[in-house]
């Protein structure tokens, strides 16, 4: 999906999913001084770094 928009929706599951990552343990991709799990995967998701892909139906 890259080069594609996500809807507001999916970047609050893709950013909270990821969040949760980091949280349990999951290496962080980017360097940053930050050690909120949040503000992490938020950064990550404005770098376009985040290994989660999103499945969409095909429109009927």
């Amino acid at each position: 999906m890259k080069g594609e928009k996500y809807t507001r929706f999916e970047r609050a599951r893709i950013v909270g999913a990821r969040a949760l990552q980091i949280f349990m343990g999951a290496p962080v991709l980017i360097r940053t001084e930050s050690i909120d799990p949040l503000e992490i995967a938020l950064e990550e998701m404005r770098l376009g770094v985040i290994p989660i892909t999103v499945k969409r139906d095909r429109k009927r």
